[in-house]
Formats: C-alpha cells, structure tokens, sequence
C-alpha cells in the first residue's frame, strides 16, 4: 500500500541545485515518487561551525517502501551523489531527512519518524508549510503552520531562484557561486 511521506533535502557543496535536482531523479528510480516540492530556500547552517548556506526543499512523496527501506534509499542516493558522513551536521553536497510518513512514528537506534527535530527547524518548517500547511504531525498533533508559528528557531530562511538556468549567488547567502538569483524572504 502506498504511503504519503515528506521528506527534507539539502545541499550546501557544489551546486546545490542541480544536486536536489539529482537527489529527486534518484528517488523516484528507488521507488519514491515526488507528487509535490516545495521551492528552493537558502538557510543559514545550524548546528556546525562556520560553512557555506544550504539550498532546502521539502518533497511529498508517494512510495510503497516501508520506513527502514525509505531510509536505505535515501542513504543510497545520498552516497550516490558523493555524500560523506564525517562530521555531524557538516557541510554536504546532500541530505535527505525522512520527516513524516503518513501518520506512522518510528523510533528506532537508527531512524526515528516523526524527524525528532521537525519543531526545532526554520529550514524544514518554512518549505514544508509552503506544500502541506494543515499536515498534522502525529506525535506533537499541531499542524505545520501552527509549528512553524510557534517554533522558537530564529535562523534565516529564504525563497531562492535562479534564473536563466544558472545556480545564482542569493543575497546574504554565504556563497558565491554564480550570478542571476533571486531571493525573497520567507
């Protein structure tokens, strides 16, 4: 049967466009159809010293995996686009979290469902409002909008585009990678 999941991407080495574009090209070949994507934002890094600002979305996914297989799939098509676990919350050229499936909680070692800190993060709860608004998280039973309302992160979240098909430098967003962006705050 086929389960409704969201998951958050972000990428903060190379160009962090074109890997979220990569990421989602390898989830569905994994068997995780993306229905709906959030736009991209520049976020400020949280949790790990001075590095370059991340690109964020978040996906709705429809898939038949199960959890454990979701989080197999996620991990293979980080490691397929050169994702390297050395330093917690360190720089990346991709991450993929597993922030709500269906209404399912999981706690395992290794994988827990709901994303443990869904609550705590600007970076997930701005593009995750944006696609799935009124989605209920199952443990803390208040809606996205209200979490995003309530959370006390203060961290910078910002729309970002590029235009003419170029990963643009987004104004205040840490990374010179190239010209033509667009920024609105969120």
């Amino acid at each position: 049967m086929k389960k409704t999941v969201y998951l958050g991407l972000g990428s903060n080495r190379g160009d962090r466009a074109a890997n979220l574009e990569r990421a989602i090209v390898g989830l569905a070949a994994a068997g995780v159809q993306v229905v709906r994507r959030s736009s991209l934002y520049a976020t400020e890094p949280v949790g790990f010293g001075p590095q370059q600002w991340f690109l964020n979305c978040v996906v709705e996914a429809s898939t038949e995996l199960m959890p454990r297989q979701l989080l197999r799939a996620a991990q293979q098509v980080e490691r397929s686009l050169g994702r390297r676990r050395s330093v917690r919350n360190g720089p990346r050229t991709l991450d993929i979290d597993i922030l709500l499936y269906g209404a399912t909680t999981v706690n395992m070692p290794d994988l827990e469902i709901p994303h443990p800190r869904i609550a705590e993060r600007r970076f997930v709860l701005v593009p995750l409002r944006e696609i799935a608004p009124g989605v209920r998280h199952p443990t803390l039973k208040r809606t996205i909008a209200e979490l995003l309302a309530e959370t006390s992160d203060c961290s910078e979240v910002r729309r970002w585009r590029a235009s003419g098909g170029e990963e643009g430098r987004a104004a205040g967003d840490g990374v010179a990678t190239g010209r033509n962006a667009v920024e609105e705050s969120a």
